[in-house]
């Protein structure tokens, strides 16, 4: 990747933390904290890797998402929305009574939303079937989607994760964002689910682990998912809850809550600021 592909992937991912602000701050709720560690690779997937069409999205040969951890829709609503799916000013509309852009993704609403997803577990097992389904079809598309490291204690995900590697699915790609944080506290103290790598190899997964904020770590890791083709891919991200937020890096009050007016006032200060340092160094 080159230093100018890495810059403008840096900038929209920078724009992408200000509509996560900017839509829970407009909720008065939301979760900012894992939006803000998964930034990264939401912007990677739509400005970088999914074949998706903005004008068009329900073109059929499109690659799929799936946010499995579908709590964190402020993340992917703003990835979509600077993508040209909707506008951008819509964001703070965010789980307002008379808005499209509902708490969790909804698929009938939102535009570039493939699936409907809330209750974890539930949407890792729609890609895996939805990876199956194109296998069946023939179609050369790819499934993406990112579960959480506390949606992993769901047992329903592990059902998936065995049912993708029974059938081969090489066309679908797991994010697992490994932010070691949930709503109820570190997950290694609510419920640790590792060694993670050592379970999901076990699984027959082909399993890769990297800095998820780290964009040649993600480019490398998804050529790796590209040369597989007999096993299902899963690439551990490990991330940082509220990045690019100070105040909210690393902090679990932020799982499940939108800034107030002043805390909304730094955190948009913080990324303006780092926006800005970003463009200039573009130049």
């Amino acid at each position: 990747m080159t230093k100018k592909e890495r810059l403008k992937l840096q900038i929209a991912a920078c724009k992408v933390r200000m509509g996560v602000i900017e839509s829970t701050h407009g909720a008065k709720a939301g979760h900012p904290g894992g939006s803000l560690s998964a930034a990264d690779m939401f912007t990677y997937l739509y400005n970088k890797e999914m074949r998706v069409d903005p004008t068009n999205p329900k073109w059929e040969n499109r690659d799929r998402f799936v946010l499995s951890k579908g709590h964190t829709a402020p993340g992917l609503y703003s990835a979509l929305a600077y993508r040209g799916f909707f506008p951008v000013e819509d964001l703070p509309t965010l789980r307002h009574i008379d808005s499209y852009l509902q708490g969790h993704p909804n698929m009938n609403t939102v535009p570039g939303v493939d699936m409907s997803t809330g209750s974890l577990g539930q949407g890792i097992s729609a890609a895996a079937g939805m990876a199956l389904g194109a296998k069946h079809a023939g179609k050369a598309l790819n499934v993406y989607a990112i579960v959480g490291d506390g949606e992993v204690e769901e047992g329903e995900c592990w059902e998936a994760f065995m049912f993708a590697a029974h059938y081969g699915l090489s066309n679908l790609c797991v994010f697992l964002d490994r932010n070691r944080l949930q709503i109820d506290g570190p997950t290694e103290n609510v419920m640790s689910s590792e060694p993670l790598e050592d379970k999901l190899r076990a699984f027959n997964f082909n399993v890769l682990t990297i800095d998820g904020h780290d964009y040649d770590q993600i480019e490398k890791a998804i050529a790796a998912f590209h040369a597989e083709s007999e096993k299902p891919t899963c690439i551990l991200l490990d991330t940082i809850k509220g990045k690019g937020v100070s105040f909210m890096e690393n902090a679990v009050d932020w799982h499940g809550k939108g800034p107030n007016d002043e805390e909304y006032e730094i955190a948009m200060k913080e990324l303006t600021a780092a926006y800005a340092a970003l463009e200039e160094e573009e130049k």
